[in-house]
């Protein structure tokens, strides 16, 4: 006899008993339910929200059943490991549980609360494993002490070549590169030699996806008008570009200081339409030339590369040295970028240090479900009342952001 989740995948079942499915009332095994829900939760659109909110408050002893069995489907471990659906009583056992895979672990490591990470720490096989420990790293509620601990548990080589500066992992490579900006020259474009080894390590480890890519051409999401933007590009340099055009075309000719004044302006109206000329510069890149560009280049290149629709150089950007803190903060808001640069903001130590670039993230509609209702613990009472309210954002983004911003104001009126 076929099992009641197969008949559900199978769409076999009439509304009414779909909604029991997602209240938890079909008279199955436990362990079926579980399943059962988390199934709903994640792939049925009508009764998603209710099997989520059933899942949240099921029976913990069944629930700690399922999170330590090796044998609980690996969708109901993933769901169960998410950092969204956590329940605490659930951690220590999923943390163990040989079935959870590692990169689920990881994914929880980077979001993870303090709460959250001290469980992680006490681990065994989170201390194992070298992919858990550089996400736990990542984390920016992880304390000093406790981020030194993790250092040792590292390699050996790694913790020999600290020397001076801590934690030699991706996001210590970052602010070294940072800290040697100035040697470089705003302006040295392709040229310039203070970034070639970044430019050179993304290259080789980004190697097969450059490769797929070809020679695709650069292409704006969003188009090209939308892309530009007024905060980098000012309206009052592009007015200018009427009054200089006729200068060159003047038959007559005026006196020797009149003419030299114009050919000092003609660079500038041949220069003027920056928005042009950056376009086009992008636009005879191949994918290769556009990631050294989003590598090396400046904040007005970095701001059309990171909407190309050209995944690994878009990704690129966010690896530029020069990158500042205000145009992340930009980006996380941007609903014209590929859903792979808003996945990658959080992985950046740095960038999750900024409280700005997480709020844009949570408020942004085009940022993934689950990446912002992950996001959404580290809010503060008052944007979360304002997310609660906020149309362009999902319903279940302002459920749950209603839901956190009660809980919040009843503790803190406790206290």
């Amino acid at each position: 006899m076929a099992r009641m989740i197969d008949q559900i995948r199978a769409s076999k079942l009439p509304s009414n008993m779909m909604q029991f499915a997602a209240r938890g009332a079909l008279q199955v095994p436990s362990a079926e339910n579980i399943e059962i829900l988390v199934y709903l939760a994640r792939h049925n659109k009508i009764f998603g929200d209710l099997a989520r909110m059933t899942l949240a408050g099921w029976d913990a002893k069944a629930s700690l059943a399922a999170a330590s069995n090796p044998e609980t489907p690996p969708e109901v471990l993933n769901y169960m490991a998410h950092h969204d659906n956590l329940r605490p009583v659930l951690l220590p056992a999923l943390l163990e549980n040989p079935s959870v895979a590692e990169s689920d672990l990881a994914k929880l490591a980077i979001s993870a609360m303090r709460e959250t990470i001290e469980v992680m720490l006490k681990s065994q096989r989170v201390r194992s494993s070298s992919g858990v420990i550089e996400a736990l790293r990542a984390n920016p509620y992880l304390k000093k002490e406790e981020a030194e601990e993790l250092r040792r548990l590292s390699s050996p080589v790694e913790v020999q070549a600290a020397d001076e500066k801590p934690a030699p992992t991706v996001w210590h490579l970052e602010q070294t590169a940072e800290a040697s900006e100035p040697a470089a020259s705003p302006e040295a474009g392709l040229d310039g030699s203070g970034n070639d080894e970044t430019v050179s390590a993304y290259m080789t480890e980004h190697a097969n996806d450059i490769a797929a890519e070809g020679d695709k051409p650069f292409q704006a999401i969003g188009g090209a008008v939308e892309l530009l933007g007024h905060d980098y590009f000012p309206v009052t340099q592009t007015a200018e570009a009427p009054a200089e055009a006729p200068v060159p075309a003047a038959p007559a000719g005026p006196a020797v200081a009149p003419k030299s004044a114009a050919a000092a302006k003609k660079p500038q109206a041949q220069g003027e339409p920056k928005r042009e000329n950056a376009l086009q510069k992008i636009s005879h890149l191949d994918v290769k030339g556009r990631i050294q560009l989003a590598l090396k280049g400046n904040k007005e290149e970095r701001s059309l590369l990171i909407r190309d629709g050209t995944k690994v150089v878009a990704l690129a950007v966010l690896e530029a040295p020069k990158l500042s803190d205000g145009e992340v903060e930009k980006f996380a808001s941007q609903k014209n970028v590929l859903e792979a640069v808003l996945r990658q903001i959080p992985l950046k130590r740095r960038f999750m240090k900024n409280y700005i670039v997480v709020r844009n993230l949570v408020a942004n509609p085009r940022t993934p479900l689950d990446l912002g209702l992950g996001l959404m613990k580290n809010l503060l009472v008052a944007d979360l009342k304002n997310l609660s309210a906020n149309k362009e954002v999902s319903e279940t983004i302002r459920k749950l952001a209603l839901k956190m911003f009660k809980q919040k104001l009843e503790t803190a009126n406790k206290k």
